[in-house]
């Protein structure tokens, strides 16, 4: 029994269909179905029921998904106690904040790429919340407060925020010196979240309104220039605008508390190799980031 058969089985189990365990795998449909064919074949069960919506589990399908996956796993922890060191090798599926992502960690996925060729390496980005076991993922970069306490979360850095206005806002509109006063102005958010700012040692949460939102941090920062109100940003997004004057830190004596940068994977035992030099491999690069603080293990 093929071991790429077996995990390419827990792949269309787990997405839901073959074109989208084809695109999670980097393959063709066509190498997909077959993998399936060959190991029903073996089997001598179905394990796949075929829908015009994709692909659902048979009865016998539910009850062989877990022990191919642990079968999977065990091989890849083998793999790991024979070859612990040396190049990566297989597939390393990774999501990434879109805000924060692209400028600071895909340089890291870069480096890492180039120091193991044999690796390949899938990466996403969206500042949306990504379920890493329904899509399929080894592990996800998040920035800020962590809210799914099921995960396994290993923190690689900190990074900083302020609260922002346009000087053209402030003209108009004056700026929020204390965080109740907030309440008086338009704020420009992802959703309905929360901000937060030190009093001293004390964490004053406030719940702000506002008319623009959007689900990217680089457009609140293009919004907050542009006027519209004030915003909760991280350093690495504003900087650039704070240097030029577009936009200036506001409400200073309340600073928002410090947030952190965390690899997070599914429950599990112990992370995967992969996931463990990635995971060393952010805190060696952000350290040497000016604009962020690693902290060790």
């Amino acid at each position: 029994m093929d071991i790429e058969d077996l995990r390419t089985f827990v792949e269309v189990a787990d997405a839901g269909g073959v074109s989208a365990a084809a695109r999670r795998l980097g393959v063709s449909k066509s190498i997909v179905s077959r993998r399936l064919v060959r190991l029903e074949g073996e089997l001598g069960v179905q394990l796949l029921a075929r829908t015009t919506r994709g692909a659902a589990l048979t009865e016998a399908g539910v009850a062989f998904r877990d022990h191919a996956a642990r079968v999977g796993a065990e091989i890849d922890a083998a793999r790991e106690t024979i070859q612990p060191t040396g190049d990566l090798t297989g597939r390393l599926r990774v999501a990434m904040s879109l805000t924060f992502g692209p400028t600071h960690l895909a340089p890291v996925l870069a480096e890492l790429a180039r120091r193991h060729p044999r690796l390949h390496i899938n990466s996403t980005y969206s500042d949306r919340f990504v379920d890493l076991i329904t899509e399929g993922l080894d592990c996800a970069v998040r920035v800020g407060l962590l809210q799914d306490s099921s995960m396994l979360a290993r923190r690689v850095g900190t990074i900083h925020a302020k609260l922002l206005a346009s000087p053209d806002y402030i003209t108009q509109h004056g700026a929020p010196e204390a965080p109740w006063e907030i309440a008086r102005h338009q704020a420009l958010m992802q959703g309905t979240e929360s901000w937060q700012f030190m009093d001293g040692d004390t964490i004053v949460t406030v719940n702000p309104q506002g008319r623009y939102k959007a689900d990217n941090g680089i457009a609140l920062a293009a919004a907050a220039a542009a006027g519209l109100g004030v915003a909760w940003l991280p350093d690495c997004v504003t900087d650039p605008y704070v240097a030029s004057g577009a936009l200036v830190p506001i409400m200073t004596r309340y600073p928002p508390p410090s947030a952190g940068v965390y690899v997070i994977r599914p429950p599990g035992q112990h992370p995967s190799r992969k996931v463990r030099v990635l995971t060393e491999l952010l805190i060696e690069c952000l350290a040497e980031d000016p604009r962020l603080a690693a902290v060790g293990r």
